[in-house]
């Protein structure tokens, strides 16, 4: 663990060069943009996102996942305001597959003495499907990075990374995921990694062909993949129980 995020639940990195974007699912969506070396928060606002997973930077302006309303939504980066709102390509209910990894959880999360109420703003992925059948809301993009002016998302409940363009919203290619729960992206040259919860694990794949290349794998006592940035040959994930982690590819 490098530091403690600003808000409890972090969902998504970025790296820039001003700081570490975060983006929390607690109820506000806020992000914040906080220095490397100790977490401090430089700004941060809320946003009009829905539990959102996965954040990344075009330049001037953030775009972010919203979880509940299937959405990504850009955002300026200054202020939070929104700017535009776009339909996640692949959205919907994580569906099952024979072989498929166990659910997991985060071997720092403190133990939950009595499930809460199935809610549709707080049951998702297969839960959601199970629970609330035909009025599950499903879910949207949990992971999203910027390269040379097309943004690039991981649906988990289509197992897919999507390549789109901004301008038209046309999916220009996509490939299949390692398993049932991709969630923050980051690229490393020209190979995106795509980490899985799931599977406690991040995946190298090549763009233009979906292959996998390279595989880390994490200890169960290791905080879980969520969130996942890459800067300068070190890799950055969050823990949705409130911690920044990174780790020297």
């Amino acid at each position: 663990m490098v530091f403690k995020s600003p808000d409890p639940h972090p969902n998504g990195l970025q790296a820039t060069d001003e700081g570490l974007w975060i983006m929390d699912q607690s109820a506000g969506s806020r992000a914040s943009l906080v220095r490397y070396e100790d977490g401090g928060v430089i700004r941060a606002f809320e946003t009009e996102t829905d539990q959102s997973s996965g954040i990344t930077f075009d330049g001037s302006s953030l775009w972010i996942g919203s979880t509940y309303s299937r959405e990504i939504v850009r955002v300026d980066a200054r202020t939070g305001k929104t700017l535009e709102r776009h339909f996640t390509p692949g959205a919907g209910v994580i569906y099952k597959m024979a072989g498929d990894p166990a659910a997991r959880s985060s071997p720092l999360a403190k133990p939950v003495t009595a499930p809460k109420p199935a809610t549709p703003k707080s049951v998702g992925g297969f839960q959601a499907g199970d629970t609330l059948g035909s009025k599950a809301p499903g879910t949207g993009a949990h992971g999203q990075e910027w390269r040379d002016g097309f943004l690039w998302m991981a649906v988990p409940p289509s197992r897919e990374v999507y390549k789109v363009d901004p301008k038209t919203w046309v999916v220009q290619t996509k490939f299949p995921t390692a398993a049932n729960r991709p969630h923050g992206i980051g690229w490393e040259g020209k190979y995106l990694w795509v980490a899985d919860s799931n599977l406690n694990a991040f995946f190298k794949h090549d763009p233009e062909t979906g292959r996998m290349v390279e595989k880390i794998q994490l200890a169960d006592s290791d905080p879980l993949p969520h969130g996942m940035t890459i800067r300068a040959g070190w890799l950055w994930y969050c823990d949705d129980v409130g911690v920044v982690c990174r780790l020297k590819l």
